[in-house]
């Protein structure tokens, strides 16, 4: 990320950690750093170092026990990067022909080294798309992160169908068995039946029927036709 002169260099490590705190607030404004170090992969003593720095460059602010979380500045830097990953996400999957099970890695070694231009190029060929092929959305370039349903698939009631709006990344067999499936941002899905006992759910996918367990239904975001209900007539 090119820095204007005298601004401090903001390396693809640090990059890192602001984007991955960004993704821990969305639990609450305050990071404890033994989540950061878990989420990192790295020891306590290498994060603490790491929030002292960005701390230092007023990118995160720190209080001693209670945890971290971004700065505005800090903030700026995490949506940039955040834009940057999706954007080319979605550039791999629609124009180089990338699995939506393999860009997320893909994306993680690239997105730290995307230009201004770059980034203007891939967005004006997509077409300005506000999410990526898993449904995530895409900050603008102002730094605004359009909203999407928290409501997940296993909270839906039986007999009630819904549109798919965002499946999670983070497992790549995942992603490759669920769009097996047809369980992709944009179809239509309802739930049968939740088993007892924290059993599987049975599911219909555009109409044809599947069995999944929990932990797979909890990776998916739907949206009801209840909520485009309300959207559309301003939450009265």
């Amino acid at each position: 990320m090119p820095e204007a002169a005298g601004s401090p260099v903001i390396t693809p490590a640090m990059e890192d950690y602001l984007k991955r705190i960004y993704r821990l607030q969305a639990d609450g404004p305050d990071v404890a750093t033994q989540r950061l170090a878990d989420e990192i992969g790295f020891s306590g003593p290498s994060v603490t170092n790491m929030v002292k720095r960005l701390h230092e460059l007023r990118l995160v602010a720190h209080t001693p026990y209670h945890g971290v979380r971004l700065t505005p500045a800090g903030e700026r830097v995490a949506l940039e990067v955040i834009r940057h990953h999706r954007l080319l996400e979605l550039y791999l999957a629609e124009t180089l022909g990338y699995g939506w099970d393999q860009v997320h890695e893909e994306a993680e070694r690239l997105e730290h080294h995307v230009s201004d231009e770059l980034e203007a190029r891939m967005d004006s060929a997509l077409g300005f798309p506000t999410h990526d092929p898993h449904g995530d959305p895409i900050p603008s370039p102002s730094g605004q992160m359009p909203r999407i349903s928290n409501l997940r698939l296993l909270d839906l009631e039986p007999g009630i169908a819904a549109v798919v709006v965002r499946v999670s990344d983070r497992d790549p067999e995942q992603l490759r068995f669920l769009g097996g499936l047809g369980v992709r941002p944009g179809v239509t899905v309802a739930l049968i039946e939740r088993l007892p006992f924290d059993g599987p759910l049975r599911i219909t996918v555009d109409g044809a029927e599947h069995v999944i367990g929990q932990p797979l239904a909890m990776s998916v975001n739907v949206r009801t036709p209840l909520q485009e209900l309300l959207d559309d007539s301003g939450g009265r």
